[in-house]
């Protein structure tokens, strides 16, 4: 069996499984199907029947529209996705979705299809090998020793996010990482030399990587001379040049962006059959190609030489091995849960004396400062704002592309990159990471959060500067829609607490969030610290709970999130002098609060108490749903302005007698 036919076989299934589905992309999965077939055969360490096997190689496929050829080599390889599967490409709860989906089909490592992503997955997937090389490695015990490979086309290069995430992987030496452009000339809309005219090798080795260029796709000993050189690589990440034809095999759309996104067509296909001395009925594939491709009896060797190695290791390493299978598994340690009530506590009794006001991005500070030194696997970061988003704490030190024992990455101004990074450090394995922003600027981040959210990934994104209380530098700097916004994201928890004491439970239920990320939206103004009973500080994690009530039922509810609920709990205390009984319900994370039971949102909101106001500094939407006809909001419905922080607060209206009228009128008074 050659190499050839064994290529041939990924083109035959990707193009069968795109004609039946009549949708799809054969030309990727066709053009690349030889660097592939060399890669999985001869380089790539995995085991099929252990896709989970921590020292695996990690494999990428950034341009996910190419999804075909990943299920085809999973299919072919030995993975549980028979051929059955591959028939339902694209349809209703298969295993085969038209864009490769982690957590949906076994071995896919990540969610691709927005492109560049993948490619900036893959950079954080490569650092996190490192840091755990660095942490657990031990003469003759090379427990994190593997590779992490990335498929990539133009528009992978195209897309910003590739220029950051490149960029930061040169600076890193991040060496075991080797991406394979596929280098074909088209995109969607036809030739990209109309629009796509870089030096990509040049660009390249301007971020420090090893560049290999001009490497034939189609010629199997070429690629392994290319991968060989670039595995020897000892101080910088590798992009190997594949010069490839796409759609190759399919005679009149070969080299053309016909075949990029649609079916080939029932004649086309038949005459790539032909082409390609494929004679096989679609699907069937011959017992002599899956010999050629099964992975299972090496793959069974690779992951039990290490589980072997593991046992050692406990042997000699007790406390390492201990501790790296800890983080592997992403359990918590065992004491996580004493010692954050002991802190939380601690800080409710803080808030209960306390005299002064606290940014809450300095309350989270605070948290760090305690947490850390329990979770290890903390790492952390900014976007070139470590000194105002406070992410860094007293046990943090920096990455360097020469020392990979620290825990904080200086990202640059690369908000992106950052979002994308920590994804694939989570993906990857060993890590809770963190990184910090402007909430504004969350926006350069969106399509990275949402990725985090749909393939669940347990990441903490620290945003401060959460609203006008930002001040002069004005509106293209805080935030108003971007509360909102977020909160739309499904599986994103979303926190703005009010003080330290929620800032801490804000903290603690971030990183207990296994199954999806977690956005604190953080303060820069000092706010006053509230007084909680035991059962109060116990109800924060209800996501909304009654911070200060009244006597009786109230006649009107104060809801209020951030730096919005002291308003709340100063007008509070003006109406009850007035004769109204007022109750203030802090709600410091509104989705966790909806997905209470109903018997406990209707002792925080009942349903008899129809005069209601909200209050945050920020857009309307989303609150009128909760206060209803009769009620009222106080947010800001356009963009802020430059001023000190007191001045704009005061202008737009966030201020007691403010909070006071919109609850008069809510009163009907």
């Amino acid at each position: 069996m050659t190499r050839r036919e064994l290529a041939n076989a990924i083109r035959a299934l990707s193009m069968d499984a795109v004609q039946k589905a009549k949708s799809g992309h054969p030309g990727a999965p066709m053009g690349m199907a030889d660097i592939a077939e060399v890669l999985w055969n001869d380089f790539l360490e995995h085991d099929p029947a252990d896709p989970a096997w921590f020292d695996r190689d990690r494999f990428v496929l950034s341009n996910g529209h190419g999804s075909m050829l990943l299920y085809s080599l999973l299919h072919l390889t030995g993975y549980d996705l028979p051929i059955a599967e591959l028939q339902r490409f694209r349809q209703l709860h298969s295993k085969t979705p038209g864009h490769p989906e982690r957590g949906v089909t076994p071995g896919v490592e990540t969610t691709t299809g927005p492109l560049g992503q993948g490619l900036t997955n893959a950079v954080g997937m490569a650092l996190a090998e490192k840091l755990l090389a660095a942490r657990f490695n031990q003469p003759d015990y090379p427990m994190v020793d593997h590779h992490t490979y990335v498929f990539l086309g133009d528009g992978c290069l195209m897309e910003g996010i590739s220029h950051e995430a490149s960029s930061l992987a040169g600076t890193l030496g991040l060496n075991k990482l080797i991406a394979f452009y596929d280098d074909n000339g088209i995109s969607i809309d036809g030739e990209v030399h109309g629009w796509f005219t870089d030096d990509t090798p040049r660009r390249f080795e301007a971020y420090g990587w090893q560049v290999i260029k001009g490497v034939d796709g189609h010629d199997s000993e070429a690629v392994i001379k290319a991968i060989k050189k670039a595995r020897k690589s000892a101080d910088r990440p590798t992009l190997i040049c594949c010069k490839t034809i796409i759609g190759y095999g399919a005679p009149n759309k070969q080299g053309k962006e016909e075949c990029h996104g649609a079916a080939l067509g029932d004649d086309e296909v038949a005459a790539a059959r032909q082409h390609l001395n494929w004679p096989h009925l679609p699907f069937v594939i011959p017992d002599a190609v899956y010999a050629g491709f099964d992975a299972k009896p090496k793959g069974r060797r690779a992951s039990n030489k290490w589980k072997r190695m593991l046992k050692q290791y406990h042997i000699m390493h007790p406390e390492l091995a201990a501790e790296l299978e800890r983080r592997i598994s992403g359990e918590l340690p065992a004491d996580w849960a004493a010692q954050v009530a002991h802190f939380v506590a601690g800080a409710a009794a803080d808030a209960a004396g306390a005299t002064s006001g606290i940014a809450t991005r300095k309350s989270s500070e605070k948290v760090l400062d305690a947490f850390a030194p329990l979770l290890p696997e903390l790492v952390g970061g900014s976007a070139d704002l470590t000194g105002s988003n406070l992410t860094w704490h007293k046990g943090s030190k920096g990455i360097t592309r020469d020392d990979a024992s620290g825990n904080y990455l200086w990202y640059g101004v690369r908000e992106f990159a950052m979002a994308a990074v920590m994804n694939g450090l989570a993906l990857h394995g060993g890590f809770i990471p963190y990184g910090g922003t402007f909430l504004t600027f969350s926006d350069y981040m969106r399509n990275a959060i949402r990725m985090a959210a749909l393939m669940k990934q347990r990441v903490v994104l620290v945003f401060t500067h959460d609203s006008i209380g930002l001040g002069e530098d004005g509106p293209t700097h805080q935030a108003v829609e971007h509360l909102a916004s977020l909160r739309l994201i499904p599986n994103l928890q979303l926190w703005r607490p009010c003080d330290s004491t929620e800032t801490a439970v804000a903290w603690a239920c971030a990183l207990e969030h296994a199954d999806g990320p977690t956005a604190l939206a953080l303060t820069r103004q000092a706010l006053p610290q509230q007084p909680r009973t035991p059962e109060q500080v116990a109800a924060i994690r209800r996501g909304g709970y009654v911070l200060v009530d009244c006597v009786g039922e109230p006649d009107l509810i104060l809801i209020g999130t951030g730096s919005e609920v002291a308003l709340c709990v100063e007008a509070a205390k003006r109406l009850a002098v007035e004769g109204t009984r007022a109750r203030v319900v802090s709600l410091p994370n509104l989705g966790r609060f909806e997905s209470q039971d109903a018997a406990w949102r209707e002792s925080v909101l009942p349903a008899s108490c129809a005069a209601r106001v909200a209050v945050e500094a920020g857009v309307t939407a989303g609150w009128w749903k909760l206060v209803g006809a009769r009620g009222g909001v106080v947010g800001i419905d356009t963009f802020g302005e430059s001023a000190p922080a007191g001045d704009l607060f005061k202008h737009f209206g966030f201020t007691v007698d403010n909070v006071h009228r919109a609850a008069l009128a809510a009163l009907g008074s």
